[in-house]
Formats: C-alpha cells, sequence, structure tokens
C-alpha cells in the first residue's frame, strides 16, 4: 500500500489579525485608511491628468470630482477590499490608492491589488515603498502569502510583480468578466521565508548609494528581487 503523503505540520501556526487599517509610515509616503472627505479630491485631482491609468481596472475613469467621491465614499464602508491612500511626504498630497483584498487570516493569506498610482508617482521610490509597506505589514502581522493578480494583458503590472520580488505562479485562464472584455488572470506571489530576503533587496535598493545626484537609480529593484523570486515570468 502505497504511503499518502502530508503538508509540513504546522502546530505553532496561529490566524493573524485582520488589518487594523492605522496609518503606515514610510520614508517616502503614508498610508492611509482610504476616506471620502480626507482624500477623494486630491486624488481625483491626480487621476484626471492621464484616463489610461483606468484602463485595467473595472471601474473609472469618472466623469467629476463628485461621482468619484461617492466611489471612495462606498469603498471606504466595505471590509474587504480595504483601500489605502498613499500620501507622498514630499508634497503632502495623495497620489494613490491600493488595497488589501482577498484577506483570509485563516489561512494566512492576503492579496494587495486596485492599484492605482497617478502620474505624478509613477516609477518613484515613493510608489514602490508603498507596496514595500503593504508587504511588510503583512508578513510582520504574520501572513504566510501575499499575492498579486491583474489582467495578463497588463505587462505593465506583470513587470512590476516581478520587480517586486512576487514569484509568477500561473494563469487562470477567462477568469472573469469586466468593462465588457475576457481577463485571463496571472497570479504572483511571495511567502513569509522569502520575507528576509526581500526585506535585504529593497534595503539594498533603497540605500541612498543606490541613487545619484540627480535621484536617479544605479541597480534596479529587480536585480535585487531577482535572487529570491523562485519562479520567472515567462512573457517578460
Amino acid at each position: 500500500m502505497a504511503r499518502k503523503e502530508f503538508g509540513v505540520a504546522l502546530p505553532q501556526w496561529r490566524p493573524p489579525a485582520r488589518p487594523d487599517m492605522q496609518p503606515i509610515e514610510g520614508n517616502f509616503v503614508c498610508l492611509e485608511a482610504l476616506d471620502a472627505d480626507a482624500h477623494a479630491a486630491d486624488l481625483h485631482r491626480a487621476n484626471s491628468v492621464d484616463d489610461a491609468i483606468w484602463d485595467y481596472l473595472p471601474y473609472g475613469p469618472f466623469p467629476s470630482a463628485a461621482s468619484y467621491h461617492r466611489w471612495v465614499r462606498d469603498r471606504a464602508a466595505e471590509q474587504d477590499p480595504l483601500f489605502w491612500a498613499i500620501r507622498s511626504k514630499e508634497t503632502g498630497q495623495c497620489g494613490g490608492v491600493a488595497s488589501y483584498l482577498r484577506i483570509a487570516p485563516e489561512a494566512g493569506s492576503i492579496e494587495v491589488g486596485h492599484i492605482n498610482i497617478a502620474p505624478e508617482l509613477q516609477r518613484s521610490r515613493a510608489s514602490t515603498e508603498a507596496i514595500f509597506l503593504l508587504m511588510g505589514w503583512a508578513f510582520d502581522a504574520g501572513y504566510r502569502r501575499f499575492e498579486w493578480k491583474c489582467d495578463a494583458l497588463n505587462m505593465a503590472s506583470r513587470r512590476a510583480a516581478q520587480r517586486f520580488g512576487l514569484s509568477y505562479e500561473g494563469m487562470f485562464r477567462q477568469a472573469t468578466v469586466y468593462k465588457g472584455r475576457n481577463r485571463d488572470t496571472a497570479w504572483f506571489a511571495a511567502i513569509d521565508s522569502e520575507w528576509p530576503a526581500l526585506k535585504e533587496a529593497y534595503a539594498a535598493w533603497f540605500s541612498p548609494s543606490n541613487f545619484d545626484a540627480q535621484g536617479q537609480q544605479i541597480e534596479r529593484l529587480g536585480a535585487f528581487t531577482s535572487l529570491v523570486r523562485v519562479a520567472s515570468d515567462p512573457a517578460l
């Protein structure tokens, strides 16, 4: 009779707490629980620069500040997803949002999604730090798995996931429909055993010695995180 195989026993495992949505402070950004009165006007201003930022999201663009305010108010009342506003410490203004979703403490799994970074924060240390802080909170709180999913045609999101150190885990074909079109979904994730090495990779990238006098990176973050990822996206 063949011997049965089982997963690794986790006798010390305890489900982590759900996010308490207290502000998360970094060097470049502060993450604040999304609030319509505090954030909607600022975010609508930043988002209005380029409607293309909504292309791969199931909502938007919003034709007016009032319509966006209503959308933010409704999202802020939800328990999953839990939305964050990303406030730049340099300017004091909000330039993006991200959320925790598919929050499953019983499995130790949490996803980051609904990421929408306005042009003023794109390709900056601030936007990178926002994801780093969300990943750090999740693993420090005791989550075992940090997920990222995106439309498989959204190559910018796939590149970002890999850059941030998340490993490619496959494709869900015809996973959903949004804006009247099909979506195949690409999956990425990092797990808790990878977090110490990822944290060191981020520290090396954020080091002042990795930036020149104009604030341009010398070594890409992906060059550091590639040493940690266990699987690369074959499309990249």
